[in-house]
């Protein structure tokens, strides 16, 4: 187990949330979970996965089908709702957020013509 892996008692919080695949051999889902909480724990691109994590386009291609399925957000749900059945959680301060926001550079100095100037004070 490789430092920032789940714990064994972690993962038997996650595992029942997990969807396996519809057709083909069971995959190793702790091994992708760990892959996908590497990835952007890390910030690395999906290319520089860790060998032991097994080939990169596997771990991308489950992440894909997890996003794209809502297993994240059930997940979530399922973990807030854990803690608050434990009393471990103050609901009102449960926040995730990762947005990130960047400007081009130019945007630093944008010229407007006067029309759109006004335009926008006056909204």
């Amino acid at each position: 187990m490789a430092r920032g892996d789940l714990t064994d008692e972690e993962w038997s919080l996650i595992e029942p949330h997990l969807p396996l695949g519809e057709r083909g051999p069971i995959p190793d889902l702790r091994r992708l979970f760990n892959a996908v909480m590497w990835r952007f724990r890390t910030g690395s691109p999906w290319r520089d996965l860790p060998k032991e994590y097994g080939p990169w386009s596997t771990a991308y291609d489950r992440f894909r089908s997890w996003a794209r399925d809502g297993v994240f957000e059930q997940l979530m749900q399922a973990m807030i709702a854990e803690a608050a059945a434990r009393g471990q959680a103050d609901l009102d301060l449960v926040s995730v957020d990762s947005t990130t926001a960047r400007a081009h550079h130019h945007a630093a100095g944008m010229v407007l013509d006067g029309e759109l100037s006004a335009a926008l004070e006056e909204a």
